[in-house]
């Protein structure tokens, strides 16, 4: 078998120049997106270390605690030393403190904690007069319950330090049985909320989507200048809609409707209703035409033509694409609680704003959890259904 020669292409200076410059130009504009983005790669290796206790915490989320105990000793430190100050150690529940100097402007002060509880971590905290307090040292009793710890006598950074500061340390510890924490109860209860939230978001999507999609379907409306007109305006609503993100949704009908799992569905309606019409009516452009001329030859209104000719060939793909946005949705929705939408995404948003990640780490396995099992059963669904 005699192999075709190879032909070469004839060396074209204008092909090699034009390929020349697209490279020139494609290296320029990553070299700048990467300055405009500030990428700096070294950082990720440098900083790994901020990052690993926020990765614990993520990896121990708070499913289950026990029951959380405290001990708390608290005593007066007056500044300067009253002529009448007598001292005295703390006592509570067996337990005791004892500060030395027991008042004064000295740099430093010496705890002395007894008969507490036996290995058990304690944090110590300086209350100043004006009422605010500073953590100054963290420890842990020893196997006797004891604690001996000297500390620097903390400064205001505002006010002054003169009268009735106090020096207070904090044993805290879980005892008892394993049991189902608040946080996986108030996770449930919002992931239930996220659920039907977008439920009934996609389920007014579809209501609205479907009887407008039939306006925005080229092969429909096409027919006569009204038609097209109408086709045109519906498709620009479409587009308007659609290039709103789902979150701006949110934070407008925040405003509108206040805070909660009602602004969450609004803003979920209004983006599935753009969404789904656009795919409803590029279904309905892909139908086959044979039908719709059968039964427009046999003189049917346009109405009839619809219901007879053009609704029982989308059904299966308008099925398909509203299952496909009810997945969408209970992914979008643990999102726009992030706004105040409700939802999971709300008590997300509180627990990483106040630092609680092992908390946050149990609301995120939720989604994890929940949106897994929507991908699997929707998939399910259009297998069966479609």
């Amino acid at each position: 078998m005699n192999k075709s020669p190879k032909v070469q292409r004839p060396f074209s200076l204008i092909r090699f120049v034009r390929n020349l410059v697209f490279i020139v130009v494609a290296i320029v504009v990553y070299i700048y997106g990467w300055r405009t983005t500030e990428i700096n790669l070294k950082t990720l290796v440098e900083d790994v270390g901020d990052i690993q206790p926020l990765v614990a915490d993520l990896l121990h989320p708070e499913f289950f605690t026990r029951q959380k105990q405290s001990l708390r000793l608290a005593a007066d430190y007056p500044i300067p030393c009253p002529a009448d100050f007598v001292a005295k150690p703390t006592t509570y529940k067996g337990a005791s403190l004892t500060v030395k100097p027991a008042c004064g402007a000295s740099d430093e002060v010496t705890l002395t904690v007894r008969n507490a509880r036996p290995n058990t971590r304690a944090l110590v905290k300086w209350h100043f007069p004006i009422g605010n307090d500073v953590v100054v040292a963290q420890a842990e009793t020893d196997a006797e319950g004891n604690l001996h710890l000297r500390i620097p006598r903390p400064k205001p950074s505002i006010g002054g330090e003169e009268g009735i500061n106090a020096v207070e340390v904090i044993l805290e510890w879980a005892e008892g049985p394993m049991q189902l924490s608040d946080t996986s109860r108030t996770v449930a209860d919002k992931m239930v909320e996220t659920i039907f939230l977008a439920l009934m978001a996609t389920t007014f999507g579809v209501i609205l989507a479907m009887p407008i999609s039939f306006f925005g379907a080229r092969n429909l409306m096409m027919t006569t200048p009204w038609g097209a007109v109408t086709y045109y305006i519906v498709r620009l609503i479409f587009n308007i809609l659609r290039s709103v993100e789902t979150l701006i949704w949110a934070v407008i009908f925040v405003v509108w409707v206040g805070i909660g799992p009602f602004a969450g569905v609004l803003a979920l309606t209004i983006h599935s209703v753009a969404a789904l019409a656009k795919l409803y009516s590029e279904a309905i452009e892909s139908i086959d035409p044979g039908p719709i001329e059968a039964i427009t030859a046999t003189g049917a209104t346009r109405l009839q033509t619809i219901i007879y000719a053009v609704v029982p060939q989308v059904i299966p793909p308008f099925i398909a694409f509203t299952i496909y946005r009810w997945d969408i949705n209970v992914r979008m929705s643990t999102v726009v609680g992030l706004v105040g939408g409700g939802g999971i995404g709300y008590i997300l948003i509180q627990y990483i704003n106040l630092l609680q990640y092992r908390r946050a780490a149990v609301a995120m396995w939720a989604i994890v959890v929940v949106v897994s099992a929507m991908d699997y059963l929707s998939g399910y669904l259009r297998e069966k259904i479609v």
